[in-house]
């Protein structure tokens, strides 16, 4: 028997809890992308319950349905074209008032609604007493307690979901807010000109359709204009009705509209909302007076950024290990089952050293993502945007773009997305040409690699140096571009700071997932191809003559074979023990053959741009390479380090090669300071490119990313150089 779909629509205030609830219903099963058009998020589960197919779509967090940001548009859209069978507010069950402004506003959409008020456990704890059945019956909805955090009230919301779907549920009819009588009149005299066309009426509720012309909705009304000749009427009649009740109310109809809508929810609230006089201990407000504190708060937040980097390094360090040794188990294999040749040479020291290189610092990825999710989901997120909001002033900006710069410690594609939130376009450009000086986890294995081996025990304190680096200059750039690019007053702005909660383990792992998934693309994407061009490159050409130390041990290349070259030019194959030449001649003849490479060509051509910051011709190669992901970084550095080591010792042997190389714990550093700066990856410029809408800018921000990276990698170890530092 072939299920039946039902379309269920997730809206609701930001903070609400709406997407842990989206989690609780959908588990693993979601995918997310973006809707059509824009960059707002789109995410999509699917819940299979008592024979039905669920389709949830969770719609972007309003605060109503108005057309004033990109979100409100995309959730209206949905909401009036897709037609879902059913819509779930998620409501804040501690702060009714402002949630259920959106809630009259679906309401006149004429939409099988569902109130959802969640967090119950926080409305309980602020001695709030809700009667949901006289809300209900007030509202014509059904009302349904949960307490996301806990997944509590799943099943009876999946239960109601059905109920409302099937027409079945008792409590659900059709309300009008009143607006009083000369808004009413004229929200009829409107309804009566659009039902001259009765298909108007079949495609949108008229009631609703009139509001909205009333309050002078753009977006509405282009709407309404493309229904021809009677759109023109409709439109006229809500001109004269805007008129006549300006006149009358000496205000504007939508501010009237806003205050009747509140009314009405007052009047709700004191038939259903009880306030106990002794209200129980608020958790988050004596947190706060810690947490949100002017002297305490910033000192606070530093520490957790610091705590963060410490077990992204320290505890990730143990599954490196694992996933080092089966890389290297996974080579040996292949190099066990295939005859010399170009192809295992392609297969182990292309793919797998290259793609292994990176894949080991996928635990360090998912711990930084999962510390990410846990500030999201606690509400610690927003605590860090408010106590930033000075800082941020500094600049011109406010707590609000803060938010933005700290997802860009997870990707600086997504973080420049979500700059749409800003209301001041000076603000979005702005904050999208100082995200990339934001350090993603994309530079996190070249921190680690790096730290690892020329920091010991102190690696930690250094990448969170690097990250402060990045956060420091982000602040000095962006005070540079506003008192000269982007001059004006900073918009005004309040901060919400939503409760406290206690995030599920199965929310922090869906949203450490969600965001992991972009690391792992990029293992059969970009770095797949960056690893095999840099092999190429540096596998070829195959036919080249070299010579390492004197006599005997003067050799040649040819068909990828090492070979000694005798005095009248002839070849006589080596012994194929390594003992012939000893490892350490062999690893000099591997570097001796990359160097005549035209991976080793393109190095030298370059270096001379690269000296002053004390890079040789491989690391400048390698950030070379970084142009285009900055993890093969390290797959570059790893094939330019070939040591002839067995393919399980890969990551120690690259780590002694870097060290036997003549890299200094300063020119680690300077290297750090310059993968940190320099122009972010493909992904992020193409995105700063769509996001501007403007190749100047996306060129002004690869250009001036360039000059700062020199500029600051060249200070950092000439510097040092000069102090006697690190040397």
């Amino acid at each position: 028997m072939k299920k039946e779909t039902i379309t269920l629509a997730l809206t609701g205030n930001p903070n609400s809890g709406k997407t842990t609830i989206f989690n609780n219903l959908t588990g693993t099963r979601q995918h997310v992308g973006n809707w059509p058009g824009v960059t707002v998020e789109k995410k999509e589960g699917t819940v299979l319950y008592n024979g039905y197919r669920l389709r949830v779509v969770d719609l972007p967090g309003t605060y109503s349905l108005t057309a004033y940001s990109i979100e409100e548009i995309v959730a209206r859209r949905f909401l009036v074209d897709a037609k879902p069978e059913v819509v779930v507010d998620i409501v804040d069950a501690s702060n009714l008032e402002r949630n259920l402004y959106l809630a009259t506003q679906l309401i006149e959409l004429g939409v099988k609604l569902i109130l959802v008020l969640n967090m119950a456990d926080v409305a309980n704890a602020r001695g709030h007493q809700i009667n949901a059945d006289v809300l209900g019956k007030l509202l014509g909805v059904p009302v349904v307690f949960t307490v996301g955090t806990r997944n509590e009230g799943t099943k009876a919301l999946l239960d109601k979901v059905v109920e409302v779907a099937e027409d079945r549920d008792t409590v659900s009819r059709h309300i009008h807010i009143s607006y009083g009588h000369e808004m009413e009149k004229e929200i009829k005299n409107i309804q009566d000109v659009i039902w001259q066309d009765p298909s108007i009426g079949q495609r949108f509720s008229t009631r609703w359709l009139a509001v909205k012309l009333l309050e002078n909705d753009t977006a509405v009304k282009e709407r309404v204009h493309e229904f021809g000749e009677i759109g023109g009427k409709i439109l006229d009649q809500a001109e004269a009705s805007r008129t006549r009740l300006n006149e009358f109310y000496q205000d504007d109809p939508e501010m009237v509209l806003t205050d009747q809508r509140y009314g009405f929810i007052g009047g709700a609230l004191k038939e259903v909302l009880k306030i106990s006089s002794q209200s129980k201990f608020d958790l988050s407000r004596q947190v706060d007076l810690v947490l949100t504190n002017r002297i305490l708060g910033f000192p606070v937040f530093v520490f957790f950024i610091w705590a963060m980097f410490q077990l992204t390094f320290t505890v990730g360090a143990y599954p490196m290990d694992w996933i080092d040794a089966g890389v290297g188990w996974f080579g040996a294999l292949v190099s066990g089952l295939l005859p010399p040749g170009l192809l295992r040479d392609l297969l182990v020291n292309g793919i797998i050293a290259g793609v292994g290189s990176v894949i080991i610092f996928l635990p360090n990825i998912l711990l930084l993502f999962f510390c990410i999710s846990l500030f999201e989901d606690t509400g610690y997120m927003a605590r860090a945007a408010f106590i930033m909001d000075r800082v941020m002033h500094v600049i011109g900006l406010h707590g609000k773009s803060f938010i933005p710069m700290l997802m860009g410690f997870g990707c600086n594609a997504p973080a420049i997305m979500a700059t749409r939130t800003l209301e001041s376009e000076r603000d979005r450009l702005l904050s999208i040409l100082i995200n990339p000086l934001i350090s993603c986890s994309a530079r996190l294995p070249v921190y680690i690699l790096l730290a690892g081996t020329f920091f010991g025990a102190s690696a930690g304190n250094v990448i969170f140096s690097i990250y402060a680096l990045g956060i420091a200059l982000a602040i000095g750039v962006g005070k540079l571009f506003r008192v000269t690019l982007f001059r004006g007053e900073i918009a005004p702005f309040v901060m919400e700071l939503p409760p406290y909660r206690v995030p599920t383990l199965k929310s922090l792992l869906i949203h450490m997932w969600d965001r992991s998934q972009i690391f792992l693309r990029k293992m059969g994407g970009v770095i797949l191809v960056g690893s095999i061009v840099v092999w190429f490159l540096g596998a070829f050409p195959r036919n080249v003559e070299l010579s390492v130390g004197q006599g005997a041990d003067k050799v040649g290349v040819t068909g990828g074979q090492v070979v000694p070259v005798t005095v009248d030019g002839s070849h006589e194959p080596l012994p194929s023990t390594p003992l012939a030449l000893g490892d350490n001649r062999e690893q000099a003849m591997e570097q001796a053959r990359l160097e005549k490479s035209f991976l080793g060509k393109l190095g030298h051509a370059i270096q001379p741009v690269f000296d002053p910051l004390g890079f040789d011709w491989r690391t400048s190669v390698a950030v070379l390479t970084g142009f285009v992901a900055k993890e093969i970084v390290v797959s570059t550095l790893g094939v330019l380090h070939a040591t002839g080591a067995d393919a399980n010792e890969e990551s120690e042997a690259l780590r002694r090669s870097l060290r036997a190389s003549g890299m200094t714990p300063l020119g680690a550093y300077a290297l750090m300071a310059f993968v940190l700066i320099y122009i972010p990856c493909l992904a992020t410029v193409a995105v700063i490119r769509r996001e501007t809408n403007s190749w100047k800018w996306t060129g002004f921000s690869v250009g001036y990313s360039l000059v700062l990276a020199w500029g600051v990698s060249c200070l950092i170890y000439q510097g040092g150089l000069f102090l006697g530092i690190g040397i």
